[in-house]
C-alpha cells in the first residue's frame, strides 16, 4: 500500500486477533430462513433436498479452507472448527469469519438449482450470519458439539409431532402447538406411534443427528494415544510444537486433497471421537485419502 498523508486513518482499525491455542468455532446461521423455507416450499417436517444443499454447501467450505478440520450442521445452521494450532489470517476474527460465511453462501447458491432444479431464487436471496467462538479445551469442545446435537434431536421431534398432528392429524399449526405444550420427549414419541403408526427411532438419521463433516485420514505413526477418563474426556489428544513452514504446506496441501465425507453419527458418546483419533489429536503427521476406502 502507497503511503500518503492519509494513512492514518488505518490508525482507526481495531484488533481483533482471536485467543491463541484455542479452538476456533464458526458457526454461521441462515437469515429469515423461515421464511425462506415458505417461499420455496420446503417439505415439512424435513426437506431432505435442503439437508443435502447445506451439506454440499459445507462440504465445499472444507475444500476451499483446509485449516478447517471438523463440521457440524444442522437444519440452517453450521458450525466449522479450526484446531488450536491454526493460524489462518493470522487468526483475525474478522476475516476467518467473512471468509467462512462468504463461502458457504457462495455455494449455497452456486448449487442451489442441482437441488432446486425447478424453483429459481430471487431476492431476497438466501443469506447467512457469523459468529466465531474460542474453546481452550477438548473437552469443552466436544460439550459444544454435544450441545448441537440434543438441540438437533429435541427441535426435530418437536418438528416431527407437530407436523404429523397437522398433516396427517388434520390440527391447525395453533392446534398442534397447544397440544404439545408442556409435553416431554415420551409424549411426543407416543403421540406419533399410537395416532401416526410412527416409530420415531425408524426417522432418518440426518434429521435426528445432524451431519458431520471431515476428511478421511490415517496415520503415519501407527501408535497414536486413544486414552480416555470418561465419555466426555479427551481421546487421543497429542499436543505437538509449532509447525514448520515446510511442514505447514505439506499439512495443507494433504488436507486439499483429502476426500471429505458426510456422515450421521452419534457426537455424544465417545467411540465416535476414539475411532477418529485425527480429527482434534493436534498430531500433524497425517497422511489424508482421496480414495473410497
Amino acid at each position: 500500500m502507497a503511503n500518503s498523508k492519509y494513512e492514518y486513518v488505518k490508525d482507526y482499525e481495531r484488533s481483533d486477533c482471536l485467543l491463541p491455542s484455542t479452538y476456533i468455532v464458526i458457526r454461521i446461521d441462515g437469515r429469515g430462513f423461515h421464511r425462506f423455507s415458505i417461499k420455496y416450499a420446503f417439505e415439512k417436517p424435513n426437506d431432505r433436498r435442503a439437508s443435502e444443499l447445506m451439506n454440499a454447501a459445507a462440504a465445499g467450505v472444507l475444500t476451499e479452507i483446509p485449516e478447517i478440520c471438523i463440521a457440524y450442521g444442522l437444519s440452517d445452521e453450521f458450525s466449522f472448527v479450526f484446531d488450536k494450532t491454526c493460524n489462518l489470517f493470522e487468526r483475525r476474527e474478522s476475516k476467518i469469519i467473512t471468509i467462512v460465511v462468504s463461502t458457504f453462501t457462495s455455494y449455497y447458491l452456486y448449487l442451489w438449482t442441482s437441488y432446486f432444479p425447478a424453483k429459481s431464487l430471487s431476492p431476497p436471496l438466501p443469506s447467512f450470519d457469523g459468529r466465531a467462538v474460542l474453546y481452550p479445551s477438548e473437552t469443552l469442545l466436544r460439550d459444544y458439539f454435544n450441545w448441537r446435537q440434543v438441540d438437533c434431536h429435541v427441535n426435530n421431534l418437536y418438528n416431527t409431532t407437530f407436523w404429523a398432528l397437522v398433516n396427517k392429524g388434520g390440527q391447525s399449526p395453533t392446534q398442534a402447538e397447544q397440544d404439545l405444550k408442556g409435553t416431554l420427549a415420551a409424549d411426543k414419541n407416543e403421540i406419533l406411534f399410537s395416532r401416526f403408526q410412527v416409530n420415531y427411532n425408524n426417522e432418518p438419521a440426518i434429521f435426528k443427528k445432524g451431519s458431520i463433516l471431515y476428511r478421511k485420514a490415517s496415520y503415519d505413526a501407527p501408535n497414536i494415544p486413544t486414552t480416555t477418563e470418561n465419555d466426555s474426556g479427551p481421546v487421543g489428544r497429542r499436543e505437538t510444537g509449532p509447525l514448520s513452514k515446510t511442514q505447514e504446506d505439506t499439512d495443507k496441501k494433504r488436507r486439499a486433497k483429502a476426500r471429505i465425507v458426510i456422515e450421521h453419527e452419534d457426537l455424544i458418546k465417545a467411540e465416535f471421537w476414539k475411532e477418529r483419533p485425527w480429527l482434534l489429536s493436534g498430531y500433524h503427521q497425517r497422511s489424508f485419502s482421496n480414495t473410497n476406502s
